[in-house]
């Protein structure tokens, strides 16, 4: 019996003013944070408090990490760095199943993906660093968060679209 592992995976692609695409991170693995699971516990419990997801949050977070790799996010945390995040609804993210081979099907599946784009002076009309994202359900009624990445900055200028794809294995 093998052990379940709940597992992300994430791509960032940058399109310029006229849509070519500047920049591919291609799939890279993102960090299960500890809250997923007790979201999880949760709804399998049936808590009335508990949501799915609810928001992605993208954060300039540290300078620092321009200089050095960012360090690893710990594993209970519950935010990002930047204190003032760029939040996208649920409501302005795309939700869909995918099969085992990444085909969407209408139905629950074991594979989600979410889709999250940034658009025309999304979040600012100037430069934005983007230096790390969160993927946010909800418990309580507060933020809680299910997976977190910090990467290497992202220029993103608000004549450019970011197209981030976050898919989540159960």
């Amino acid at each position: 019996m093998s052990d379940l592992i709940v597992k992300g995976i994430y791509r960032d692609r940058l399109f310029s003013a006229g849509s070519a695409v500047v920049f591919d991170s291609e799939w890279r693995p993102n960090l299960i944070v500890t809250n997923c699971r007790v979201l999880l516990a949760g709804f399998m419990s049936n808590e009335t408090t508990v949501r799915g997801i609810r928001s992605l949050q993208v954060g300039e977070g540290r300078p620092e990490w321009d200089t050095q790799p960012p360090p690893a996010p710990p594993l209970a945390s519950n935010q990002l760095e930047d204190n003032n995040p760029f939040v996208i609804p649920v409501d302005d993210l795309i939700l869909q199943y995918l099969d085992d081979s990444d085909v969407i099907v209408p139905g629950p599946t074991s594979r989600v993906e979410i889709t999250a784009t940034l658009g025309l002076n999304q979040p600012t009309s100037g430069i934005f660093n983007l230096r790390e994202f969160g993927l946010f359900g909800s418990l309580n009624g507060q933020p809680f968060m299910i997976d977190y990445v910090r990467h290497p900055v992202i220029q993103k200028s608000g004549s450019f679209t970011l197209e981030r794809r976050v898919r989540l294995i159960f």
